[in-house]
């Protein structure tokens, strides 16, 4: 599975922006999938994950009622729409695909990343 994150720009504090991981292969439909970010000098982090079938999202306290996961498996593509942005969110955002525990970091396939910046 190779993943190709897109999406990504600069918006002000408050403001929204959706995210897309398009992925090649036939199999994508088998895969967990969840989003990450990384700030320079610091570990990736946990965002988000949906499972295989779409049924079930998982959140980190910090993008809970603000980031919604949600994911199409007939364009194999999943997206991460962020809205009431803060300037903590900056950061590289990173794709994911895993047959195993994505919130985790159990992580099959990465995606390039693609960066989001939060202005006041």
């Amino acid at each position: 599975v190779q993943l190709q994150a897109s999406g990504g720009g600069l918006v002000q504090a408050g403001g929204s922006l959706r995210l897309s991981c398009a992925a090649s292969g036939r199999t994508f439909s088998r895969y967990d999938m969840g989003w990450f970010r990384q700030v320079p000098g610091k570990e990736r982090e946990f965002v988000t994950a949906i499972t295989w079938s779409g049924a079930g999202t998982h959140y980190a306290d910090s993008v809970k009622g603000r980031f919604t996961i949600s994911r199409d498996n007939a364009k194999n593509t999943v997206y991460l729409h962020l809205n009431n942005l803060k300037l903590e969110d900056t950061a590289v955002y990173y794709c994911a695909a895993s047959q195993g525990r994505v919130d985790k970091g159990l992580v099959d396939y990465w995606g390039q990343g693609t960066l989001v910046t939060v202005s006041s």
